[in-house]
C-alpha cells in the first residue's frame, strides 16, 4: 500500500511538473518561501542602478526564457521517471542518468555565458551576486523536488546508502 501511495504521489507531482509551460510551479514555490515572486525578489536583493536597469531587465527576461527552457526538459526527465519507475531497466536508468547530467551542463553553460552578459551590463560583483541568488533560489526548487521523488529501488524495500533503517 505505501508503495502505491509513494509511485502515485510522484506521478502526481511529476505531471503537474510537466504541464506547466511557464514554470508556474517555480513561482508558487518562490512565492510560498519567500512571499514575492521570482523576478521582484530579484529586485528588491539587486537593486538595479537605473542607468542599467532596461538593460538589466531586457537581459534579465531573455535569461529567463531560456533558464525556464531548460527547467521544462528537467520536468520532463522526472515525468520519464516516474513513468518508469516501477519498471527501470538498466537501460533506461542509464539514459536517464546521461540527460540528467546533460540537463545539468546546460544550466551550467547557461550561467557561464549569461554571467559574462550581466557583468558588462551591471558589472561583475553584481552579476556574481545575481548568480549566487539564482543559484540559490534553483537549489532550493531542486531540494523540495527531489525530497519528494523516491530513489531508485526505495520503494522495493532498498534504502539508499548511508541511511539507517
Amino acid at each position: 500500500m505505501k508503495h502505491t501511495l509513494i509511485v502515485l504521489f510522484v506521478l502526481l507531482i511529476s505531471s503537474t511538473f510537466v504541464q506547466a509551460q511557464s514554470n508556474k510551479e517555480d513561482v508558487d514555490m518562490i512565492q510560498a518561501m519567500f512571499g514575492k515572486d521570482k523576478k521582484e525578489l530579484m529586485s528588491a536583493y539587486m537593486a538595479i542602478p537605473a542607468k542599467d536597469s532596461v538593460k538589466f531587465w531586457k537581459l534579465y527576461d531573455e535569461y529567463e526564457a531560456k533558464r525556464k527552457a531548460i527547467s521544462r526538459e528537467r520536468i520532463q526527465l522526472l515525468q520519464k521517471y516516474a513513468d518508469e519507475y516501477s519498471t527501470l531497466t538498466d537501460a533506461q536508468a542509464s539514459q536517464l542518468a546521461i540527460a540528467t547530467v546533460n540537463n545539468d551542463n546546460k544550466t551550467n553553460n547557461l550561467y557561464l555565458g549569461y554571467y559574462k552578459k550581466f557583468s558588462e551590463v551591471i558589472g561583475g560583483k553584481s552579476a556574481a551576486k545575481m548568480f549566487q541568488l539564482e543559484t540559490y533560489l534553483q537549489t532550493v526548487i531542486r531540494l523540495g523536488i527531489l525530497n519528494n521523488i523516491p530513489f531508485i529501488g526505495e520503494l522495493d524495500g532498498q534504502r539508499p546508502v548511508g541511511t539507517k533503517s
